[in-house]
Parts: structure tokens; sequence; C-alpha cells
């Protein structure tokens, strides 16, 4: 099985992921990225940073002695959101980033992602070079050439300038909660909020290394949308453990995914084509098929949606969970970027976070998980593609069926659309049941 997943390495930290295993990624990293050209010869530069879970301090530590035991110098930033490491790589002129986190995954896990010179993440063609390099015998740099490693104590009030640059309308009179999931946007979120002009009301931002994700974030909206209600806010914001993606709740308390944020931003800013993935809902399809948009998609994994938006010129790109990719102001997927912009626009527009959200009709979709069953015997299954064949003609036009294995959890998801509630969920709980059987 490959050791890179949609979104990097992940595991549980110590376990599958351990301080042995992380050394020798940054090890080959360097070695493969200096072989193709992708880092410096001499004095190569490399930005690490990590979410709030306790695991990253000892896993920081083996990255930043791979790393400086190769010869690259370490900028070692701290806590703070994937989307930073990213910026940072980028204007810096840095040759690698290193983000150690899991996103929404719960915190015995962790993860290890790489961002080439530029900002962007590895393809992955260099992911598999890395992988095949590993405990490779090789030279070790002595005296002076060995990396130096520096603690970079400005890198948070660098990106947050970067973020407040790209409004151009103040937020005054937007009331805004913002769930932290106790994790890399604990501290930057409502500061960059609050800069913004907005009033902040900050839940789940108390990271103790232990809590992250624990019952809040994006993958758990209950106490954000109670809080939404409790304080009369005009919208909330969930991000995950790493804040490269972005959920709002409006006023109401209704959840407007990514989705629908990635509708409003499309409409606002006229764009020519939108990139989604095989996830995106076919109520935003038509959204932007009546509003003279193209969509083009994509696998799921917001990498393969920037790849398809650097390759084609689009601007504007996301999935549903919540990750937007706006390459007028970054190359990768930013939760906070995404909520000022989606607060500029109802700032703007004066119009709530509700009115704006009419811009698409949600088809109904169930999506259900399914764990302890042997991912990999999906593709092979004959029996699955019988019953998938035979549902999607039965849908039509007005409907599909996705199944994938997860490529960041040991899962297979089944989603399911259609027209009503009752016929999505009878097919999701019938594709899912065959999938228990097939697959155990």
């Amino acid at each position: 099985m490959a050791l890179f997943g949609t979104d990097g390495v992940r595991g549980v930290a110590n376990r599958d992921l351990t301080a042995e295993l992380a050394l020798d990624l940054a090890v080959a990293a360097a070695h493969v990225l200096a072989e193709v050209g992708a880092i410096s010869k001499n004095r190569p530069v490399a930005i690490v940073g990590q979410d709030s879970r306790a695991s990253g301090e000892f896993l920081e530590a083996a990255i930043v002695a791979g790393l400086a035991s190769a010869g690259v110098d370490v900028y070692k930033v701290g806590v703070l959101p994937t989307p930073a490491i990213a910026h940072l790589v980028a204007s810096t002129g840095a040759d690698l980033g290193v983000m150690i986190s899991a996103s929404h995954n719960p915190m015995p896990d962790n993860g290890i992602k790489f961002f080439a010179k530029g900002g962007g993440k590895l393809d992955d063609a260099l992911e598999a070079a890395i992988e095949a390099r590993l405990n490779e015998p090789w030279d070790r740099p002595i005296g002076r050439d060995v990396g130096r490693v520096i603690v970079d104590e400005s890198a948070a009030e660098r990106y947050i300038y970067h973020l407040l640059s790209s409004l151009n309308t103040n937020l005054a009179g937007i009331k805004v909660v913002v769930d932290c999931a106790n994790g890399a946007a604990s501290d930057v979120a409502p500061e960059v909020y609050a800069r913004a002009g907005a009033e902040v009301i900050a839940i789940s931002n108390q990271p103790n290394g232990l809590n992250i994700n624990e019952n809040c974030g994006s993958t758990h909206l209950e106490n954000l949308i109670a809080a939404v209600k409790k304080h009369g806010a005009d919208l909330g914001i969930a991000h995950d453990g790493d804040a490269d993606r972005a959920l709002a709740i409006d006023a109401a308390g209704n959840v407007i995914d990514g989705d629908f944020i990635l509708a409003i931003l499309a409409n606002e800013w006229k764009v020519q084509t939108v990139v989604g993935t095989v996830m995106t809902n076919l109520g935003f399809i038509k959204a932007m098929s009546d509003a003279g948009i193209s969509f083009e998609k994509t696998p799921v994994g917001d990498r393969y949606v920037l790849e398809k938006m650097l390759a084609n010129g689009h601007k504007l790109g996301g999935e549903q969970s919540g990750h937007i990719i706006m390459r007028d102001f970054a190359n990768t997927g930013d939760g906070l970027l995404t909520a000022l912009q989606l607060m500029s626009v109802m700032a703007r527009s004066k119009k709530p976070l509700a009115e704006l959200a009419k811009v698409m009709d949600r088809f109904p979709q169930v999506l259900i998980n399914i764990e302890d069953v042997k991912k990999e015997k999906l593709e092979s299954s004959k029996a699955i593609a019988v019953a998938i064949g035979e549902y999607e003609a039965k849908l039509g036009t007005s409907g599909r069926i996705l199944l994938r294995a997860s490529g960041t959890e040991p899962l297979v998801r089944v989603m399911v659309e259609a027209e009503s509630q009752s016929v999505a969920e009878e097919i999701a709980q019938k594709l899912a049941s065959l999938v228990r059987l097939e697959l155990s």
C-alpha cells in the first residue's frame, strides 16, 4: 500500500507515523527535490509548521533533524494553519515546506504534508520518488555544510498581513462566531477577523495538545450552530484542525457548505469556469449552468482541483468540504481566506448569508462512511459494479452515485444524490450493505 494518501502521509502518531519515519521522509524529500532541481544545491531553505496536536512536538523535532542533517536550513514557525506554510514558502522563496497535521482527523492521528518551491503541494510522481528513497544510504554533510535551525517569530504576523491584503471591504457591522477546532487557527483566525473589522466571538480556541477536533470544528457543527443563535450572530465559521477549509452557518443555524460558498463567490466574481470534484453537488452544477458558468470536475482532493486550475488557467475552485482555492490570492485551500472573502461579499452586498445562499438549491445527498472493510478490494468487486450500474440507470439524470475508498482514512464512502431524500437514503443504505458484505 502506498505511503502517501490524498493529502500527504497520515496515520496514528507513534504507531504508524513514527519519529523514525518522519526523519527518513524529511531526508528523502530533501534528496529527491534537490536531484530534480526543485531546491537549491547550496544552502536550501525549508519552513516547518504544525497544528496543535501533542504528537506534533516530537514529529517536528524529527523532521527538523532530518532536514538539517541533509544540509537544509530550517525555519520553525510553530503552530500555524496549513495555508500559512504554503504562503510563507511562496513569499520567502523557500525551497520546501512541511506541515505536520492530520487536518480533521482525531487527535491520536497526525500527518506530514510537503510543499514544493512556490508553495504548491507535491505531485504524485514526486511523492512516489520520496517513498522509494526511504532508508537509502547517503553521504552526510559535515561541518559548515549541515543545516541550521532558526525560530521564525514573525511568521504569524506576515501571514495575517497577507490575509488582510486580500480585502477591499471593511467587515464592520458583521458579527461572526468562529469555531477554531482547538487547532492551528486558534490564535490567528479570531485576530484576523477582528482586524478586518468584524465583531468576533471565538469558541474552541483553547488548544491543549489533546483537544483538537474534539466535538468541535468543521466535523462537529452543533456547538457553532448553538453559539450563532445564542449571540445573534450574522454567521458562524467552522475551521478544521489545520484550517485549510471553512464551512459556514447562517444566522438561522443552517449549514452553508463548500458548494454554496463556491457558488456565492463564482457569481460575485463572475468567473467563466469553476472547478469542483466528483463530490460536488448536482445542485451546484445546475446553478452554474443556469448562470452561464462552466464546470470542470476532478477527483477528490484540493491538490487535484489546483492541478486542473493551473492547467487550464482557472481562478476559482473547491470542494464541498470547504476547501476553496482562489488563485488571485493563494495556490492552496485557505479556510481563513475563504471566510474573509465570504464575509466581504456579505458586507458589500448588505445581504444576509441565507439570501446569498439562494444562488443554488442543494440536491438531497446521503453520505455513509463504512469502516472495518477491505477498501483495497472495492475496485475489483463485480457485484458492487453491477449494483451501481443498476441504480444509476434508475436515477438517470436526476441523481448520481459515487463509491470511493478514502485517501486519508481507513474507510469506504458511499454517496448518493437524488431529487428526493427518501430515494437517496434507500439506495445509499442498500449499497452500504452490499459494500459491507463484499469487502468484509
